[in-house]
């Protein structure tokens, strides 16, 4: 039997970006440079190699994003305990959103997403740097 989807990624982005701030890529210019901000590239591996992030930034993929924020989970990461605005980021601001719900609703904060992702950083010239492995 078909599966019937009662709520789309449509309608799931929506929903989280009628709650997440949204950072400008201008304002990420400014802001990748200030200590107070913590950016995360979302992106997997793959992503990573072919296109580089954005300088400073945290490399969390996705699907490990609540096990590295919860402290109480035998994979968290310290660098989601940093009184710090966390300014997620991935290609086109999709994973972004969804990501950024889940970690309000965690309790992370403050958080944010970047306008367009990683796409958009990269045609406004924003700086790249390769990952370092």
């Amino acid at each position: 039997m078909p599966q019937t989807i009662t709520k789309g990624v449509k309608t799931l982005l929506e929903e989280a970006n009628a709650i997440v701030d949204t950072m400008s890529i201008d304002t990420a210019k400014s802001a990748v440079s200030d200590d107070a901000y913590a950016f995360i590239d979302l992106r997997d591996i793959r992503e990573l190699q072919a296109s580089g992030m954005i300088p400073g930034a945290f490399s969390c993929p996705r699907g490990m994003l609540e096990f590295w924020i919860d402290p109480d989970s035998p994979y968290h990461k310290p660098v989601f305990n940093q009184d710090k605005t966390y300014v997620f980021y991935c290609a086109s601001a999709w994973r972004s959103a969804l990501a950024a719900k889940a970690a309000m609703e965690m309790g992370l904060a403050p958080v944010m997403h970047l306008e367009g992702g990683f796409t958009a950083w990269s045609k406004a010239g924003g700086e790249i740097a390769q990952r370092a492995d």
